[in-house]
């Protein structure tokens, strides 16, 4: 019997995305495939990043780089331009 390598066990990786609960269906993925993972997907207005535990930064997600996708991971999402001050 041969596995995918980019596939877990049981086929998909269960991650969170803004606190919602998502199966990532591949071990690698691009940015904008984890963008449409949620419906509807995550506007372009909006940045999606992965929660690095400790003190290390957070990793902005870019649309156009394939990433490694671990089971538990969280992503947010967060505006991707913030005006302080205007209204």
């Amino acid at each position: 019997m041969s596995a995918d390598k980019n596939k877990s066990a049981s086929g998909v990786i269960p991650i969170t995305i803004d606190d919602v609960h998502f199966e990532a269906p591949a071990k690698e993925m691009t940015g904008q495939a984890l963008r449409d993972l949620p419906k509807p997907s995550v506007p372009a207005s909006r940045d999606l990043w992965l929660d690095i535990p400790g003190p290390k930064d957070d990793e902005l997600i870019r649309p156009d780089v394939v990433y490694t996708i671990k089971p538990g991971s969280h992503y947010y999402t967060a505006p991707s331009t913030i005006n302080p001050g205007s209204r």
